[in-house]
């Protein structure tokens, strides 16, 4: 077996930290591989800064190469395997993902930083789209037509659309390429993964479990590529005529520009973008409830999450005894730590940018009139960032029109059910959204009416592999997920024959 999932210690650097393989190199046609440039680049673990691993450092080069190996395996997936054949090797990949999952979680904190237990979930949550779409691939329906005249047959079928380049994000660096790649490859595509560069690791180990499973050679590719190379691996992937889809994840300013970067080629582009979620408590909602959904949704991954609540408005009826309940638990829940450690239930942040980025929010919230509840300082390690609750948020400030991606809580009143649904439509992002009360009528309204594509009635956590995930407005194109998630990889075809 591959060594990448081997923990050992080794020294870099006068530095001591555990490394999968000796110089972790990509997976291109099958086969792991050093960059053409003979380069490499660092990867951090964001609690100490210590070297996790050093990876190659892919250039435009490699991508040709990896997108050639891709365009071979497609020929063979989507032509020579069945679509049961398809589905039972990616059942066998979501198996080995569940006996993997301690090695593979622990890899996942090391590079990403979060708690153990939340990358364990993660692991348990990539491997359930591989079961889901194990048997989504017998389930790709076409269409008999009937003729509008005598001695036709008119049928639609689904085709795989080719090959799809995957760009994803360092905040679920195993669950996003899952839920892309279990979609793609049950329709027959076949992938090339431009993982992040901060945690290009977990993708590598799961090329490694795609060897496994038994996914043949060119059908799964990992390129690795610091940030300077991303641009331009990404720009040559979105303007490849071999490439026929973009599949990305992550912030609205990058998947604006590779939207444009693909209108040369007009190929299919599906965008998972950012959120600045809603969450709204109305004046009947259970209060335990409430929180215990604000805490989920919140400051899961440190709050660096898209569907992350962000604009928590509160009725003034119960606003102080939520904010109450809200700061007791977060003091007797939130362990802000190393993700190794079991106490830990709050990882810091992916990097020094994004505790700036923290750190200037609340200095503008609270410059406005916001009152500090708890939390609001620099952790004593690395990039960590103590959870942070606030209360009287003007509409004005910074906070109240960004998305933090941080663990900060920002509380807003409100008195009147227009009033709060104006100001939660008044984004031009539109993800998703989460409300708590007892009306059934009233969370019905909203339900409809809240413009996200995703809606949380009473729950903080609603993704699942079995439910379409995406958004509206400037928070991107397509579902992933669900019988939708192949929608974005194939295209219906129209056959005619005269009998």
């Amino acid at each position: 077996m591959n060594s990448w999932l081997r923990l050992s210690a080794v020294k870099l650097h006068s530095r001591s930290y555990s490394l999968l393989p000796q110089g972790a190199q990509a997976y291109i046609g099958g086969k792991w591989t050093s960059s053409q440039s003979g380069k490499s680049f660092d990867v951090l673990n964001p609690y100490n800064n210590e070297v996790v691993d050093r990876v190659t450092n892919c250039n435009v080069k490699d991508a040709e190469k990896a997108v050639q190996s891709a365009v071979e395996g497609f020929e063979q997936w989507a032509y020579s395997y069945t679509a049961k054949q398809r589905g039972a090797i990616l059942h066998k990949w979501f198996e080995i993902l569940l006996q993997r999952e301690t090695e593979l979680a622990t890899l996942l904190t090391k590079e990403q930083g979060k708690p153990l237990g939340e990358a364990r979930g993660e692991i348990q949550y990539s491997a359930a789209y591989f079961d889901w779409y194990a048997g989504e691939a017998r389930r790709v329906y076409g269409q008999v037509v009937p003729s509008a005249v005598h001695n036709r047959l008119h049928l639609h079928t689904r085709e795989p659309i080719g090959v799809v380049a995957l760009i994803s994000p360092w905040n679920f660096p195993t669950a996003m390429i899952a839920r892309k790649a279990a979609a793609a490859l049950s329709v027959g595509c076949s992938a090339v993964v431009k993982p992040a560069e901060d945690t290009p690791l977990s993708a590598l180990a799961l090329a490694q479990t795609a060897e496994e499973a038994g996914i043949p050679a060119g059908v799964f590719n990992v390129i690795t590529a610091d940030r300077a190379n991303t641009a331009e691996i990404s720009k040559f992937l979105c303007e490849s005529t071999d490439v026929s889809a973009i599949s990305f994840t992550g912030s609205t300013p990058v998947g604006k520009l590779l939207l444009a970067q693909s209108a040369s080629t007009v190929k299919r582009v599906c965008l998972e973008l950012g959120g600045n979620a809603p969450l709204i408590v109305f004046d009947d909602a259970n209060l335990d409830i409430a929180v215990a959904g604000t805490m989920a949704t919140k400051f899961r991954c440190s709050g660096q999450t898209c569907v992350s609540a962000n604009r928590i408005f509160v009725h003034e009826k119960i606003h102080d005894q939520y904010v109450s309940k809200l700061a007791a638990a977060m003091k007797e829940k939130l362990v802000l730590g190393d993700g190794m450690d079991p106490k830990t239930t709050q990882g810091p942040l992916v990097n020094q940018k994004a505790v700036d980025k923290c750190e200037l929010l609340l200095s503008d919230a609270l410059g406005k009139g916001a009152e500090l509840i708890c939390g609001g300082k620099h952790g004593e390690h690395g990039s960590s960032y103590e959870p942070t609750l606030i209360t009287n948020v003007q509409s004005n400030t910074n906070i109240a029109n960004t998305e933090i991606f941080g663990p900060i809580a920002p509380i807003q009143k409100f008195r009147e059910d227009d009033e709060v649904l104006q100001a939660a439509n008044n984004c031009r992002v539109g993800l998703a959204g989460y409300v708590f009360g007892k009306d059934t009528a009233r969370l019905h309204k909203f339900s409809r009416r809240l413009e996200v594509g995703m809606v949380g009635v009473n729950e903080g956590l609603i993704s699942c592999a079995e439910a379409a995930f995406g958004g509206v407005k400037e928070s991107g194109i397509g579902r992933e997920g669900g019988a939708q998630g192949v929608d974005e990889f194939t295209n219906w075809k129209y056959i005619c024959t005269q009998y």
